[in-house]
């Protein structure tokens, strides 16, 4: 069998070099008078990869579902709304900005001392609609940052006397 009765049997092209590969180990076994089965390619591959990625998205998303309602089912069942358990994850973040900014200033201008104040008790107010258990962690750095607002809350009435 020549090279192009193969490819003429298959209706192939020659210059396709995955199936010239097949080609060759075809030829290869039939010259060694080997029987070989040559199995046609579905036509519908493409679709199958396509259903196959589609689920596998559709699983990803399934399992992040299920995720994000595990976390608000353990928010509830601590007696928080998701809300404030949100707004205590942001305050978190604020606190961290605040100790560090307690810990490098001592003294502050009258402008810092006033957004300070005011960062302060947004995070004082989320802190106190979550329990305290779910911030112990982040209590040196709460206590650091009320005593640093007590500070600033003395000084300013002190001048205001």
């Amino acid at each position: 069998m020549s090279q192009y009765a193969l490819f003429n049997i298959l209706n192939l092209s020659p210059n396709d070099k995955i199936l010239h590969l097949c080609y060759k180990n075809i030829t290869k076994m039939l010259q060694n008078g080997k029987k070989c089965v040559i199995i046609e390619l579905y036509e519908g591959f493409e679709e199958v990869i396509i259903m196959t990625l589609l689920k596998l998205v559709y699983m990803l998303l399934f399992v992040i579902v299920g995720l994000v309602g595990y976390a608000v089912i353990q928010i509830k069942l601590a007696g928080m709304n998701v809300k404030d358990f949100w707004g205590f994850v942001e305050a978190n973040q604020t606190l961290d900005k605040l100790y560090q900014f307690a810990k490098k200033y001592e003294n502050l201008t009258v402008q810092q001392q006033i957004i300070y104040l005011k960062e302060a008790e947004e995070i004082f107010d989320a802190f106190e609609k979550v329990p305290s258990i779910i911030w112990e962690e982040e209590y040196e750095k709460y206590s650091e940052v009320l005593n640093k607002y007590k500070d600033i809350k003395m000084m300013r009435w002190i001048s205001n006397s």
